[in-house]
């Protein structure tokens, strides 16, 4: 079924290709181990992100908290549905409902768009003993299925009262050919068409190359040249606050 993104007027460090780098060789507790109470202690985090475009919107943040066994995406690999109709329309409500797999402890969506240059900042709480990976995603909503996000950051590498903050890549979802007619774009710049569940690209998760727009040439483009994106897309920033 289609959908369009309403889009509302005025309201991952790069990432190499793959997951974050992290020592995940947990190893079963031994029986001298401190007390369930101390092991299970909630731990709060702050994460803003900040929209570096000059003119693609962001879709509502979709944030994941969960353990080694989830990825939000690989590269190289097609992306799940959840991930595609997040990339193609904006819609983060597959991922957020992920939340019922066993993998995945914490889900939260962003308040709305996020225009260029400004900045969402979500707060979650977590147990660190269950879950300490993040995941992040939101499409740039003037293009085809082009998202900005990261996968399986881990969170125990941010200390308390301490903040990293990083640049996220800008993604293509491989879902959908980047041909840039306004039929096809949700956002403002072409008021189309959002999921689509035909895959007519290369069905594999790879760094975007950008868009063409009409500036550069591409005569059938609804982008102008301001539309035009430069790796990375968003600004990271997550603080442990206790």
């Amino acid at each position: 079924m289609n959908s369009r993104l309403l889009i509302i007027a005025g309201s991952a460090l790069a990432l190499a290709g793959c997951p974050f780098n992290s020592d995940d060789n947990t190893t079963t507790p031994p029986q001298s181990s401190p007390p369930e109470t101390e092991t299970s202690q909630m731990t709060t985090y702050e994460v803003t992100v900040t929209n570096s475009t000059s003119a693609q919107p962001l879709s509502p943040i979709a944030l994941l908290a969960h353990d080694n066994n989830y990825t939000l995406f690989k590269t190289g690999e097609a992306s799940s549905d959840a991930l595609e109709i997040m990339a193609e329309s904006g819609d983060n409500t597959g991922l957020i409902d992920m939340s019922s797999l066993e993998s995945v402890h914490i889900t939260a969506s962003g308040n709305g768009i996020v225009p260029p240059g400004s900045a969402e900042t979500l707060s979650f709480d977590i147990d660190l003993s269950k879950a300490k990976y993040l995941s992040l995603g939101t499409m740039l909503v003037n293009t085809n299925d082009a998202f900005a996000g990261f996968t399986q950051f881990d969170l125990s590498s941010v200390d308390e009262s301490i903040t990293r903050t990083f640049d996220a890549e800008v993604w293509d979802a491989g879902t959908e050919g980047n041909d840039e007619l306004a039929a096809s774009i949700p956002g403002p710049a072409g008021g189309g068409e959002g999921f689509n569940p035909t895959r007519n690209d290369d069905n594999r998760v790879t760094i975007h190359a950008g868009v063409i727009s009409q500036d550069d040439g591409l005569t059938t483009s609804a982008l102008l040249g301001h539309h035009r994106f430069d790796n990375p897309g968003i600004k990271v920033s997550i603080k442990r606050v206790n």
